[in-house]
């Protein structure tokens, strides 16, 4: 009597529903969902932590401020600081601190990142320029940018031109050494598919080399904007001059000099409230852009 089961299908070889479940999860895998996340996810997921972190350290100061663990003149209450703040804003001095050192950071960004990229890419793409001047980026980049302070001065003096030069010098090798890391990850496949296309020198640079080489070169100017304001605020502190306006530096270094603790802390809060605010309204959308473009971030 013949068996009427259903033959086992031959090893090694697939059946169509299990090809066709295959194709159903790699579909799923290329399907990115961009959908925007509701107001209330948002809130809890990204502005609900950063507050609580602040509602904490500043409990935690005034604690340490109630059990009197070192002089008041030492560790000013957080109250003190916001009389301050109250203070600069009633005088209409608050803003005009807070914009002389973002516009000059801003500004001294913009021109290392002008100078930045072409260095980068020639260092990248030139054999003999990355033998030459590579190790020297590297080495730029790991000195200290209030070193140059000093020589700045003495060079330029007091005035604008000595800031954006601290500034350069600080920032151009960041932006110049993220560059040159993202496109050594290029792979090579795209260059030569873009030849194949032709794709070839300046236009190859633009529209093979530039956008697979995107995220170090993010990296690189996120590192270099973070050079550029700590060189600025270097700068600020060491040169201070009334000719120079005051910035936010110069309130640091006037809190120093009066022994006015909550000067000084609001001198630093203030320059803590710049360098996150330009990461989270720059950095962080143009970071979410290249994920999204990746198909790496599903939401958001």
């Amino acid at each position: 009597m013949a068996s009427t089961d259903t033959p086992a299908p031959a090893k090694g070889r697939a059946r169509p529903d299990d090809l066709a479940g295959l194709e159903a999860g790699l579909d799923a895998l290329d399907t990115v969902q961009s959908q925007r996340a509701p107001l209330r996810q948002v809130l809890v997921g990204k502005v609900l932590p950063p507050v609580v972190a602040v509602a904490l350290v500043l409990l935690v100061w005034q604690l340490l401020v109630a059990a009197e663990v070192t002089e008041s003149y030492k560790l000013p209450p957080p109250s003190a600081v916001w009389d301050g703040v109250r203070e600069m804003w009633l005088q209409g001095t608050l803003l005009d601190v807070v914009w002389t050192s973002v516009s000059r950071g801003l500004l001294g960004f913009l021109l290392a990142l002008a100078i930045g990229t072409p260095l980068g890419l020639l260092v990248a793409r030139v054999r003999f320029v990355r033998a030459a001047i590579g190790p020297i980026l590297s080495g730029l980049q790991s000195l200290p940018s209030v070193a140059w302070v000093p020589p700045a001065v003495i060079w330029l003096g007091l005035n604008d031109t000595m800031m954006f030069t601290v500034i350069l010098l600080g920032a151009v090798p960041s932006i110049a050494n993220g560059l040159v890391s993202g496109v050594d990850q290029v792979p090579p496949l795209f260059l030569r598919a873009g030849r194949t296309m032709g794709a070839t020198g300046l236009r190859g640079t633009w529209h093979i080399v530039m956008p697979a080489a995107l995220p170090g070169y993010l990296a690189g100017l996120k590192q270099g904007w973070a050079f550029s304001w700590r060189s600025l605020m270097a700068a600020e502190i060491i040169a201070s001059s009334p000719d120079l306006g005051l910035g936010l530096g110069q309130l640091l270094e006037n809190g120093r000099n009066n022994f006015d603790m909550p000067g000084v802390f609001l001198a630093i809060l203030l320059i803590l409230v710049v360098g996150i605010a330009i990461d989270l309204l720059i950095f962080s959308p143009l970071e979410r852009w290249v994920l999204r473009s990746r198909g790496l971030l599903v939401k958001g």
